[in-house]
């Protein structure tokens, strides 16, 4: 996935710009930074999603980036979209899963490969205890459910089909066969752009984050 130059999204008529957030996100952090930052603020992109997470930092990092830059995303779960991943995907302003997508909650976890104290042990197990509660009441917030829910998927975890997700309020559900739908092609395009004011309305998300 190579990161194309900022400035090739300057034409209002090419499409949104599409960006995969695929396997590990700690991965591919450097190249997701850069594709996200070549959408211009307040822009529209597609983001595709199967990944079973990453480093929450990264998944926070990627989360901001949406935010901070107003894009407009449309996050859409091809396959999985698990642990850390889901922080990105409820930072989308439109969100979309199929009956086969899997979203997986879990209890944050960590992990050190350098050899460390027991003070520095002790700190970094508080520290991890304090955000991953922060965490946890953010994603509930975001994805516009009650931290009740949320606790029952992430303790002890549950993997969440994209059914599930939809009828939570969290995601629109597209049948599979509907799938193309979702891709228009250059004639399409261009019939949309004739009628912008219903393009607009059919673009309004179903499930939005919550404020």
């Amino acid at each position: 996935m190579s990161a194309a130059p900022h400035d090739d999204y300057d034409n209002e008529n090419e499409a949104p710009l599409e960006i995969a957030m695929v396997g590990d996100l700690t991965d591919g952090e450097g190249e997701l930074t850069d594709r996200l930052l070549g959408v211009a603020p307040g822009e529209e992109c597609t983001i595709y999603f199967d990944s079973p997470g990453g480093s929450p930092y990264c998944a926070m990092s990627l989360m901001s980036l949406i935010k901070v830059r107003r894009l407009r995303a449309t996050g859409i779960v091809t396959g999985e979209c698990s642990s850390a991943t889901l922080w990105p995907f409820a930072a989308c302003e439109r969100r979309i899963v199929t009956p086969y997508s899997v979203l997986l909650f879990h209890p944050m976890r960590w992990q050190s490969e350098e050899n460390v104290g027991l003070a520095e042990a002790a700190e970094w197990a508080r520290h991890f205890g304090d955000l991953e509660e922060q965490m946890d009441e953010l994603l509930a917030q975001m994805f516009g459910v009650e931290a009740k829910l949320m606790n029952e998927w992430i303790n002890p975890g549950k993997y969440v089909t994209g059914r599930e997700i939809a009828e939570a309020g969290i995601a629109e559900l597209v049948e599979f066969d509907d799938l193309s739908r979702l891709c228009p092609t250059s004639g399409d395009v261009r019939l949309a752009d004739q009628t912008s004011g219903a393009r607009q309305k059919s673009r309004r998300p179903a499930a939005r984050r919550g404020n």
